[in-house]
């Protein structure tokens, strides 16, 4: 397995342009299965998340073409169910189950399990689903999803830990295509289900309350082809504000979207970081000593979970106790034992992270164990003394695209090396 060989100690300086949204584009993906039509998304990131999808929707029947951050997709028919060992390997396929439901009124698609990061149960997915006419099996591993037709119905998504992204883009991609009008109470807001709700606008669907937490969809009978733009990626940009940050530097983030991320602004500022905005672009600067601040996770519009990692390698730098809490998910702190191995003292009481900052910290071998757990090991590594090597950076290639080129366009003194 690959690793990053980090050289901290050096401030990051210079330009980089934020990719497009690994949250956004897989769900997009899969909604062009809802038509025979070809669709064009724009600003695809080049992600081995993004490669897992083209080829599922391959093993569906769909055409797919890829070219530089271009994807086409035509899924002018649609044979079996997909590649059952791709599908598997992807959490994030299973929102091909709704589009799968809307277009054939069946689906048969992998369960997905756990992660280091805590259960994400997709029974939100189903009980809409279920609501929308659907009968629902469980057998050997698969989820068999039948409909004679689907009828619009009023569907309430609340779950423990606030509403479902993923299980609101199954329902609506099962809902723009059934009978009726679909009404999907405690819906995600998050911007990735609002580039959603507008590629499938696009595609000729008829939604309303787009950005709330209730979304009114009025089925038609077929969808059209669309070409799409792609939102930026927030989290992407929320790492390198952080890395940044951390090293002391002077960076400029180009092609951002800071309305998407203006909870991790407002700390980042309370943490004693500037942040200058101009349209599009945001610079970032740190004059003076890190500040501590308290975090908590919550469902947009609140701090996103995806940033608590990154956040807390900064506050270990910080010189004062900072307090972060994880309401999302209930492991998500497998970074810990590892940014302590780098020199940081964290306490783990319940839900919340107790960071006694100001340590300097110093290089070591790490080990990551998820895709935000691997981006905070890389920002202590670039701010540490000495050299860090970061094993198990695959988790990296799932959401950060080219981190190490763009890394080192920064100044950076990071290298990949080849895994046995």
């Amino acid at each position: 397995m690959d690793s990053f060989i980090i050289k901290g100690g050096t401030p990051l300086r210079g330009d980089v342009t934020i990719s497009g949204s690994k949250n956004a584009v897989l769900p997009i993906m899969a909604a062009t299965l809802l038509t025979g039509e070809t669709c064009t998304l724009r600003r695809v990131p080049n992600l081995s998340d993004v490669a897992f999808m083209v080829r599922i929707l391959e093993s569906l029947g769909a055409e797919v073409a890829w070219s530089g951050d271009v994807v086409t997709v035509r899924a002018a028919r649609i044979k079996g169910f997909g590649d059952y060992d791709l599908i598997r390997k992807m959490r994030g396929s299973i929102c091909i189950l709704g589009p799968l439901l809307g277009r054939r009124r069946a689906a048969s698609v992998s369960l997905p399990g756990g992660c280091v990061i805590g259960t994400r149960p997709i029974d939100l997915h189903l009980k809409g689903l279920t609501a929308l006419g659907t009968r629902i099996q469980i057998e050997g591993g698969y989820i068999h999803a039948r409909a004679r037709k689907l009828t619009g119905n009023t569907i309430f998504l609340g779950g423990r830990a606030g509403p479902t992204v993923l299980g609101t883009a199954n329902i609506l991609m099962a809902a723009v295509l059934a009978d009726g009008v679909t009404i999907i109470e405690s819906a995600a807001c998050e911007p990735e289900v609002v580039d959603l709700c507008q590629f499938l606008v696009a595609m000729g669907a008829k939604i309303s309350g787009i950005g709330s937490p209730t979304l009114t969809v009025t089925g038609v009978p077929e969808l059209h082809g669309a070409d799409h733009e792609v939102i930026p990626d927030r989290i992407e940009a929320c790492t390198f504000l952080c890395a940044a940050a951390a090293t002391k530097g002077d960076v400029t983030l180009h092609g951002t979207r800071p309305e998407h991320f203006a909870a991790v602004l407002d700390k980042l500022r309370e943490a004693g970081v500037r942040i200058e905005r101009k349209g599009t672009t945001l610079r970032v600067t740190r004059p003076g000593r890190l500040k501590p601040a308290d975090v908590t996770t919550q469902p947009y519009a609140g701090f996103p979970t995806d940033v608590q990692a990154q956040f807390m390698a900064l506050m270990a730098l910080a010189p004062g106790i900072s307090v972060i809490t994880e309401r999302i998910f209930e492991s998500r702190f497998m970074h810990v034992a590892e940014l302590m191995r780098l020199g940081a003292d964290i306490a783990i009481e319940g839900p919340n992270a107790i960071v006694k900052g100001g340590r300097p910290m110093s290089g070591a071998p790490v080990m990551a164990s998820d895709l935000r757990a691997s981006a905070a090991l890389v920002i202590a590594g670039l701010a540490a003394r000495g050299t860090t090597q970061v094993h198990r950076i695959y988790h990296l290639d799932r959401g950060y695209e080219r981190m190490e080129d763009k890394l080192r366009q920064l100044g950076a003194r990071i290298e990949r090396a080849a895994g046995e």
